[in-house]
Formats: C-alpha cells, sequence, structure tokens
C-alpha cells in the first residue's frame, strides 16, 4: 500500500510516520502532485497557523489538487480545519471540503486545550471496534462547528466536531498518531477503508 503525507511544511510528520511504521507502513513525505495522485491513501496533517500554512499549500498549488483526490484522505489537527470552509485564525479560506466554519474556543476557557478528552457520537467506519467515550490526545485553539458531516464529537465547555467526513474526505481534531493504542486502531481503520 502506498502512503503519502502532504509536505507542506506544516506537520507533525515524524510521529505520524512512526504511528504508521509501528503498523507495518512506510507514510512518505511527498509535495509531488504526481506522487499524492498515485497513493492508495494520503494523510493531510498540520501543527501551526492556518493563514500561513495555506500560503504554503497556495504557494505549490496543493490546494488545487487536495479537494480533487478520490483516494480516502485523512486531515489531522489542522489539516482538518483547513478542509473546512473558513478558519478565524487569520481569517483564512479553507478547501472547502467539509461545509463547516473554524472557530476560536472562547477566553473563558483554557486555550489551547491541551490534553486528553472524551470523543463520543461516532459514527463511520473510521471508529470501527473503538468504544464511545474513547480518550484522545487534543492540542488546539480552534474548534470545527459541529455540522451534518460530523462523525465524532467532544464536549469542551460545549460539543464540537472532532471527527468529520464527507465521502472519501476524513478529518479529525485529535492526534492518532499521540492516542496510543485508541489513535493507533483509528489509523488502521483508515488503512483499512
Amino acid at each position: 500500500m502506498k502512503l503519502s503525507i502532504v509536505n507542506y511544511g506544516a506537520g507533525n510528520i515524524k510521529s505520524i510516520q512512526f504511528a504508521f511504521q509501528r503498523l507495518g507502513f512506510e507514510a512518505k513525505l511527498s509535495d509531488d502532485p504526481e506522487d499524492i495522485l498515485k497513493s492508495d491513501k494520503v494523510i493531510f496533517p498540520g501543527v501551526g497557523e492556518a493563514k500561513s500554512a495555506m500560503n504554503k499549500l497556495e504557494a505549490s498549488g496543493l490546494n488545487a489538487l487536495i479537494p480533487q483526490l478520490k483516494q480516502p484522505v485523512l486531515g489531522i489537527c489542522l489539516g482538518m480545519q483547513l478542509m473546512c470552509n473558513h478558519t478565524e485564525e487569520g481569517n483564512t479560506t479553507g478547501l472547502g471540503i467539509f461545509d463547516t466554519e473554524v472557530k476560536r474556543f472562547s477566553n473563558d476557557l483554557k486555550v489551547p486545550q491541551m490534553g486528553w478528552n472524551i470523543i463520543k457520537d461516532l459514527k463511520s467506519p473510521l471508529f470501527k471496534d473503538i468504544e464511545e467515550g474513547s480518550y484522545m490526545y487534543l492540542v488546539h485553539s480552534y474548534y470545527a462547528e459541529y455540522c451534518e458531516e460530523s462523525i465524532a464529537t467532544t464536549d469542551y465547555g460545549f460539543n464540537y466536531a472532532s471527527a468529520l467526513e464527507n465521502d472519501n474526505f476524513f478529518g479529525v481534531q485529535f492526534h492518532p498518531e499521540k492516542s496510543s493504542v485508541i489513535g493507533e486502531k483509528l489509523l488502521q481503520n483508515f488503512l483499512n477503508l
């Protein structure tokens, strides 16, 4: 199986590669459109600030490529947020794959949300054999609003979408590569899609 991690200079790449290695697969870093198109699965990671990340995607033309992909694509953290319509972070227009907005957590909450929290309302093959109320590791100051494409929610003062699905596109706000056995199970489920 050919796995590509979209390389646009905004990612927690090593921990993702190690997580797939533990599952027996090599995930290669690529910014080559041909290479990405030929992949069986694509991972779209992201750590950092939305505006500069989107600028990097636009500079490489990857912003046009990603929404056209036909194979399963998994956006992680900022990657998922950039797949939404718009994010308040840097007033950034997203890729429009998920029909929802990304907002900043209120200052009434401790921001960023950092640490383990529960995922619930699970509804996707991505969560096969993962129990309601499982814990995942999160680090984020912005969240995707709950919408029809939500396949998991998390409560941090209110319910927000901690995972999204639209056709072959999946997004998770949490970091499966840092979420121990449950996160590894989710990555295996993604590989099995």
